[in-house]
């Protein structure tokens, strides 16, 4: 089945955006099945920079149709504004579902899920978790409490203002609670008009899209399958409660896109050649000296949602084997394989050991993970890497040791190696689509 899941294998930040921009070559349908604009995904094409918080990343591609599906979360807001940036760059059509759909099944972020998001880290204080205040939480748990807006509600006008009308009361009483600013009668009017204004810009490309994904299936064409964040952020297997409020594993992409699991085909893990993380929470190899800032430096390590920067380390593989196990991991694609060239020895974590005692697995509790001690294998380093690569052996030896490595003990197969941000500065070793 020429099918594949695209997940990130760490904290997120693994290069998904440009993986899945080279793989697009090759599909026909780029699906997004999780999260919102939380996440924020950068392909580099001929120079120009392109950061992409909803769209999927095969929208560069113009030939190639771009669903945004069901497990999402939208902003309708900030979905009017990317896809206006790309109406206005030739590459889709605002009126036309042709290159561009949107599930009708989304839930909507509304303006009051940001407020309440902002105010509760901000009364976190020292605990808070690290939220983008983007609203993503929030809307989540509205859509568990069944009192969420989706996107079939969106494109109706009576519809909007009931549930704003509805939510506003409930998002009042915890902005109030919290001692932030409550909505007004003037806000909210404003707010149900602006709303029921998206709703109809949005119109022409909301679609059932499980439908039209299986339709295409059905056809024989290759879907690609697009996951934001990363695995150690999900909401279920992640590093809890620093992790984000969605599914960020592989299964995912069968509930988020509406489609059988048996119809997902292999499952491509992208990961760092070192490791980063952005906000709070364990971070087992975490470089707090000059090396974790020159990696910082030279990896551009900056969140391109939020500009934060990214805390840096070495690859643990404790981690990796555990993302491997839980999302089915049939190849690797490493990326910033170029970052580390000329940055000296490198350490590698085979082990974590807890009170004198090595572990067997990647520790779900979150106090004995922020306790554990790293047990490193050192590696030479290598000097600058090829720009382009036609093979591996075009690495330097201590590069291509470094790869070896990581997939045999990781025991995956090595698929694509990235070396540079840009597009055609990938090396792909095995066809994942075919």
């Amino acid at each position: 089945m020429g099918n594949v899941v695209c997940i990130g294998a760490q904290w997120g930040d693994e290069g998904k955006g440009r993986i899945v921009d080279k793989l697009s070559e090759q599909a026909d349908i780029v699906v997004r099945f999780h999260g919102g604009n939380n996440a924020g995904h950068t392909v580099i094409v001929d120079g120009i920079r392109t950061v992409l918080h909803l769209v999927p990343s095969g929208v560069l591609h113009k030939d190639k149709v771009c669903i945004i599906g069901s497990g999402c979360v939208v902003d309708p807001e900030v979905l009017i504004q990317e896809m206006e940036m790309l109406a206005a760059r030739g590459l889709i059509d605002m009126a036309s579902p042709a290159r561009l759909v949107l599930s009708d099944q989304a839930h909507v972020i509304l303006p009051f899920h940001k407020r309440v998001d902002k105010a509760r880290e901000t009364a976190r204080g020292a605990g808070k978790i690290g939220t983008t205040g983007r609203g993503i939480g929030p809307a989540y748990e509205d859509k568990a409490a069944r009192r969420g807006l989706r996107v079939h509600d969106l494109i109706h006008p009576a519809r909007v203002s009931e549930a704003v009308r509805t939510g506003v009361m409930y998002a009042n009483s915890v902005l109030e609670a919290l001692g932030a600013e409550v909505y007004t009668g003037g806000e909210l009017e404003q707010m149900i008009t602006r709303l029921q204004e998206q709703g109809q810009k949005l119109k022409p490309c909301v679609d059932d899209c499980g439908a039209r994904i299986a339709d295409a299936i059905a056809e024989g064409k290759r879907v690609l399958f697009e996951g934001a964040q990363g695995t150690l952020l999900d909401l279920d297997h992640g590093t809890y409660p620093y992790v984000t409020s969605s599914n960020c594993l592989a299964a995912h992409a069968s509930v988020g896109s509406g489609v059988g699991p048996h119809q997902l085909g292999r499952v491509l893990g992208v990961l760092k050649a070192y490791s980063t993380r952005v906000g709070e929470g364990p971070f087992p190899t975490e470089l707090n000296d000059d090396r974790g800032e020159a990696l910082r430096q030279k990896g551009g390590e900056f969140g391109a949602t939020t500009g934060r920067p990214r805390r840096t380390g070495w690859l643990d593989l404790v981690a990796l084997a555990y993302a491997v196990r839980i999302n089915g991991i049939t190849d690797l694609a490493i990326t910033k394989l170029d970052i580390l060239a000329g940055y000296g020895d490198l350490e590698v974590c085979v082990g974590y050991e807890l009170d004198g005692v090595m572990l067997r697995n990647f520790p779900h509790d979150i106090q004995q993970l922020q306790a554990v001690k790293p047990v490193y294998q050192t590696f030479p380093g290598f000097s600058d890497v090829p720009e382009r690569l036609d093979s591996l052996d075009q690495l330097p030896a201590g590069a291509q040791a470094y790869l070896r490595f990581i997939a045999e003990r990781l025991g995956v197969r090595l698929s694509i190696v990235g070396v540079g941000p840009g597009r055609g500065q990938e090396l792909v070793l095995n066809d994942v689509l075919a």
